[in-house]
């Protein structure tokens, strides 16, 4: 029922900043939490960050706390990633996705996801 498509990716460098969107189609939508996930070669998919439908809660992995701030604009149909003070180990492909229930940083519990964009963080 939800279909998503990421947007914003590419290079930058390190101390530098960037913004994910991801658009998203579907009846009910603003029910959903939405999450963002990125996974790097060779590397297991990692939770980034996460928001509730109606964004009173949200959650930061360690690794990007105070860099990284996750947003949603229902009426939009969309939700963002602000990316600041990128380090190269955030280079990976990002995905967004989307849940109904169940662990908010457990990428096995999310419904729906999209195809992923890809970030380059050079130093």
């Amino acid at each position: 029922q939800v279909q998503l498509v990421e947007s914003g990716g590419g290079s930058a460098q390190a101390g530098g900043s960037l913004r994910l969107s991801c658009a998203a189609s579907g009846v009910f939508f603003s029910t959903y939490a939405m999450g963002w996930f990125r996974q790097a070669p060779g590397k297991e998919r990692e939770f980034v960050a996460a928001i509730s439908w109606n964004s009173i809660t949200k959650y930061y992995a360690d690794s990007v706390k105070g860099r990284f701030t996750i947003s949603r604009d229902n009426a939009k149909r969309a939700l963002y990633l602000q990316m600041s003070s990128l380090k190269s180990e955030d280079t990976a492909v990002y995905l967004c996705a989307a849940r109904r229930s169940g662990r908010y940083n457990y990428a096995a519990d999310y419904d729906y996801w999209g195809q992923g964009t890809q970030v380059t963080v050079s130093s």
